[in-house]
């Protein structure tokens, strides 16, 4: 059970087929195997083998999946990382990781080159790339070798293949210990929950260094025998050239993606597409009416790098509108003290194995008895359905009372101009805290903050109306489009207070 042995089955059955879809071009399933091969045994010659840590800043590629999948058959340690982190960021994620090589993209790695050299002493580095004249050792070079017949490493199905950093949205961000069983069975698990067929190509704009491609795309087609496609990143405005360019029949949904489509002006073209199903958080209120105007289902899911998924919607029309979906068979899920969701697996590997290099941290998450604490707060009903109420950390306690930022997010974007908000709490001169939201705006829209705030007391609650109103052009954001709110509460921009105009 990894996926190792995953692909050499694929590669025997279906070795014509299309595996990776990008930009660049496509794979077959026989090809990726004999590039895996070749990088493999390119690899093996520098000295890479079970338990070197290697570390990839690559931008989505045919070539980072090869590179990844042939570090699983040496037994190595495949680390990606943010391409887009920088400074002490970066130098933190170096640092966890302890590479003894970076594999990067070539203009990736040129501007951060001093950062790498200090936080990952003794690193070597192979570049993808670079001109044929430079003295870097060149990735390609390792592509175009013979593919090797070297048996894989016999790995332990529960030793850790991979390292998936958290998103890090409000502090530093910890690496998962993934096993190479917890990559597999996600992806046969999701493409099982989800009916996925071998005709089927999943795409996914968002990078490998989440699980939403890693797991939940690549292996996910994978296990089935179908094609994964990968955009370089998520654009509104080349979103649906992309689908159809792919031929996508499933796609995903993260954050305020489905807003960002949604809010687009309605076209006849909304419906020229092959997608059947698309997947995904959060769900919207309008998902009767997206299924409409698009012409598929939204279906929900609740997971985390560090538990897995262990919640899925229905496809078979049972499901339950304003919850997750339901706890599946592999898992248990209970609420623990302050609404907290705790997840198990009922085999091993379906969670992380622990945070890497942090002892206290994994101790602190997984419990003796191998509950994971999640961190998120929820309800579970008795037919196992799971309702997201938000996460513990971002509950704003205002005038004795404990607010969800979920909440005051959900109410903004109910107004039609608004296309994201992020609400966070800061200091009160009445001590505890005030609301503040941060809003982006559709293009074109002249919605002032008055008339935002008017909003809020027309759709909540008193106390979910937001004392502060700030409008971004973008909020800063992970490339998972996870909302960076560490930042947002630092932030200084010029603020309308609703107290200062009463």
């Amino acid at each position: 059970m990894t996926i190792t042995s995953m692909l050499a089955a694929a590669a025997a059955s279906r070795p014509e087929h299309c595996f990776l879809r990008t930009a660049e071009g496509e794979l077959t399933y026989r090809e990726t195997q004999n590039r895996v091969r070749s990088i493999a045994a390119g690899l093996a010659r520098l000295g890479i083998g079970p338990g070197s840590a290697v570390v990839l800043i690559m931008r989505n590629s045919g070539d980072q999946v090869v590179v990844w999948f042939a570090l699983a058959r040496l037994g190595a340690l495949h680390i990606p990382l943010n391409t887009g982190l920088v400074g002490r960021q970066l130098e933190h994620a170096l640092r966890i990781a302890a590479p003894v090589m970076v594999i990067a993209d070539h203009d990736l790695l040129r501007p951060i080159a001093a950062t790498v050299n200090a936080a990952a002493p003794g690193a070597t580095s192979l570049v993808r790339g670079a001109p044929t004249d430079t003295s870097a050792s060149r990735l390609e070079d390792l592509i175009a070798g013979e593919p090797a017949d070297t048996r894989p490493h016999a790995a332990d199905e529960l030793d850790v293949a991979t390292l998936l950093f958290t998103s890090g949205t409000t502090g530093a961000s910890k690496a998962c210990e993934l096993s190479h069983r917890y990559l597999a069975r996600q992806g046969e698990i999701h493409a099982r929950r989800f009916a996925l067929q071998a005709d089927d190509v999943l795409y996914c704009p968002f990078p490998l260094n989440h699980i939403d491609a890693a797991t939940l795309t690549v292996v996910a087609a994978l296990a089935i025998g179908a094609t994964a496609a990968l955009g370089e990143r998520f654009s509104t405005s080349r979103y649906w050239d992309e689908v159809r360019r792919f031929d996508a029949s499933v796609i995903n949904f993260m954050g305020a993606t489905l807003t960002m489509l949604w809010k687009q002006p309605a076209s006849p073209s909304d419906i020229d597409h092959r997608v059947r199903l698309a997947w995904g958080v959060p769900m919207p209120d309008w998902q009767d009416a997206w299924e409409s105007r698009f012409g598929f289902p939204l279906f929900q899911v609740y997971g985390l790098t560090d538990a897995g998924v262990p919640v899925y919607d229905p496809i078979d029309g049972t499901q339950r509108r304003g919850t997750c979906g339901r706890v599946i068979d592999e898992y248990e899920v209970r609420i623990g003290p302050g609404q907290e969701i705790l997840v198990r697996g009922r085999e091993s590997g379906l969670t992380m194995n622990g945070y890497h290099g942090i002892p206290d941290a994994t101790d602190e998450a997984i419990d003796v008895d191998g509950w994971v604490h999640t961190g998120d707060r929820g309800r579970l009903d008795p037919d196992g359905s799971l309702t997201f109420l938000g996460r513990s950390t971002e509950s704003i306690r205002r005038r004795g009372e404990n607010i969800s930022a979920h909440e005051v997010e959900n109410a903004g974007l109910e107004h039609p101009d608004v296309v994201e908000v992020a609400a966070v709490g800061i200091p009160s001169e009445l001590t505890e805290e005030d609301v503040k939201i941060f809003a982006v705006l559709r293009r074109g829209a002249n919605l002032t903050a008055s008339e935002l705030y008017a909003h809020y007391r027309t759709v909540a609650p008193r106390h979910l109306a937001p004392r502060y109103i700030t409008f971004l052009d973008q909020l800063p954001k992970t490339p998972t489009e996870k909302i960076e709110k560490f930042r947002l509460a630092a932030d200084e921009c010029p603020t309308w207070d609703s107290e200062a105009r009463q």
